[in-house]
């Protein structure tokens, strides 16, 4: 049997689309034959080839819905959304304000979900149906000091994924991928200078960072017909995780005697 990504006719919305991971997803459905329309607050500085652009502020639900009822207008269909945009600052949980914590919840929770919300009442009438992508964080699966609310966030999105696979079946499949440490364009800011980036990627099994067209390959199978009978599944791409600090302690322990 063949098998081979085919998104060609298919249109797909990348939310968060024109930096880092989001422009990898981008670049990766345009490359698989997608129409594909990337969203941010602003334009992008240098426009993607092969792509459209829709500025949205995916909090805001009339936004949302004015962005999906856009790109149908265009397009006629909206086969596949990658629900990327997200993030959050490093602030300790004890004194940022409620305001910050709100703004986080709406970023990484509440915008997926109205997102998701819009392009499902488009989905469910098409014969075809169609497929969300939820980009989620291992920040979901193990404590986040410093971004404890994007942590909680993350696992409520998890969850969400799993319920709404449930409410909008058959029509329209939802999945998520909790993604590990990964190099951006961005990677410095958070993590430093290479020294850093190299004592932090030997803890990773895998020996290095996800490049983002990594993160995009998982993203595509699930928006595709080969993962035509995955729905409400939660895909781990962190290169084998975080090894439990207990046995770098340990040794340490032994080589000390």
């Amino acid at each position: 049997m063949a098998v081979e990504l085919e998104l060609r006719g298919r249109v797909a919305l990348v939310t968060g689309g024109t930096k880092g991971i989001g422009a990898a997803i981008a670049r990766g459905f345009v490359a698989a034959g997608a129409h594909v329309v990337t969203c941010a607050r602003s334009e992008p500085a240098i426009p993607m080839p092969g792509t459209s652009h829709v500025c949205c502020d995916v909090r805001d639900p009339e936004d949302a819905a004015a962005m999906v009822r856009a790109v149908v207008d265009e397009h006629g269909r909206l086969d596949a959304v990658v629900n990327n945009a997200g993030g959050a600052p490093y602030a300790l949980a004890a004194t940022a304000s409620r305001r910050f914590h709100a703004r986080v919840m709406d970023l990484n929770f509440f915008a997926p979900l109205v997102v998701a919300q819009a392009a499902n009442e488009v989905m469910q009438q098409q014969a075809t149906g169609g497929a969300i992508v939820n980009i989620s964080s291992v920040s979901a699966l193990r404590p986040s000091p410093g971004t404890a609310v994007y942590g909680a966030a993350k696992a409520g999105l998890d969850s969400l994924t799993r319920s709404l696979a449930v409410e909008w079946a058959p029509r329209v499949r939802l999945n998520a991928v909790n993604v590990g440490l990964c190099r951006t364009e961005l990677t410095g800011e958070h993590y430093g200078d290479d020294a850093g980036v190299a004592a932090i990627e030997r803890t990773i099994p895998m020996g290095r960072m996800a490049r983002p067209e990594e993160i995009a390959n998982v993203a595509l199978f699930l928006a595709s017909d080969l993962a035509s009978y995955v729905s409400g599944a939660t895909v781990a791409c962190h290169g084998g995780g975080e090894p439990p600090v207990f046995l770098s302690a340990a040794a340490s322990v032994d080589a000390a005697t």
